[in-house]
């Protein structure tokens, strides 16, 4: 089975470049504009407490609003404690302040030295601690994209017959047990394509603005790991699909996840294709979502775009 990918020279070359980030300065100004009103009462806690362990518990109060709560969170660990983890500190009705506080609190850092410090802040201190705690507001956006913009390309390319499910941004995975009710376990999937009842396809998207070192690793073992659950389960009852991999971003050429990219592709008896968004016109045809054999046509159909846009790059 051929593998399209592995014959790529310059993989940027079919890289969506999508830029969802803030550059700097501007970040500055808009996280500000965000988080002025909660890093002004922020400032007024530190002010009126008597003790960093009560300005963690007045933070945690089930009073102040969910999305306030977690913005001084943020700045609690950043001002205060960074070894408290903000997704065990906002569950409130699980994890006591008491309980964090005998942990942790011997790295708290004493109120009376917070209070000065907040003090004698400038204004443009301010902005920069906005900026800390919206670091990572942008997340997941690109991701979003990348999935929206292949739902608009699907639906507009595909004949009627073929549909495709799932959430276009952000939203809830696909459980393939939700698909197939004789499924056993977890198999999250971004989108589902069929035709009327029947499955053609399960697919899932990521976009890696960056990636490498173990996160890498992690993508590759899980990726094989999705490969073979579908692979024994079509074994075990006779069903059929593909699986298709969108993975897009400057992260995934890095050596390690370009390399898994390439040997995953095509596995599977050829069920298996990984596409970024630019080569989803080649990659996700009509012909192989259906199974048919590919012509000649096609194939040399695929080399010339990849060609193309090797020599676009240059």
């Amino acid at each position: 089975m051929t593998k399209y990918l592995s014959t790529i020279e310059i993989p940027s070359s079919i890289v969506t470049p999508i830029d969802s980030a803030v550059r700097f300065p501007e970040i500055l100004e808009q996280s500000y504009a965000r988080y002025e009103a909660d890093i002004a009462f922020f400032h007024e806690l530190i002010r009126t407490s008597t003790s960093s362990a009560e300005l963690l518990d007045r933070i945690r109060s089930p009073k102040v609003h969910k999305d306030t709560r977690m913005s001084l969170l943020k700045m609690f660990r950043r001002c205060v404690a960074p070894v408290i983890d903000t997704e065990m500190s906002k569950k409130i009705t699980k994890v006591t302040t008491k309980e964090l506080v005998n942990s942790y609190g011997a790295t708290f850092k004493p109120i009376e030295k917070l209070q000065e410090q907040f003090s004698n802040l400038r204004p443009g201190d301010f902005e920069t601690l906005a900026a800390l705690v919206g670091e990572y507001d942008t997340r997941g956006q690109s991701g979003y994209a990348l999935t929206e913009q292949f739902f608009d390309w699907f639906e507009a390319e595909m004949p009627d017959e073929l549909s495709i499910t799932g959430p276009r941004r952000a939203g809830r995975d696909v459980e393939l047990s939700s698909v197939f009710a004789d499924f056993v376990g977890g198999y999250p999937c971004d989108f589902v394509i069929r035709a009327g009842d029947d499955v053609l396809a399960v697919g899932f998207a990521r976009y890696d603005a960056t990636r490498g070192g173990a996160q890498s690793d992690d993508r590759t073992g899980g990726n094989w790991a999705k490969v073979e659950k579908a692979r024994q389960y079509c074994q075990n009852t006779g069903r059929s699909f593909r699986i298709i991999f969108l993975s897009d971003g400057p992260g995934l050429t890095h050596n390690d996840t370009w390399r898994e990219a390439c040997d995953i592709d095509g596995e599977w008896d050829g069920r298996v294709r990984v596409t970024t968004l630019k080569l989803a016109p080649t990659r996700v045809t009509l012909r192989w979502l259906y199974g048919w054999p590919e012509t000649s046509a096609e194939k040399s159909e695929v080399g010339e775009v990849i060609d193309l846009l090797a020599k676009a790059s240059e």
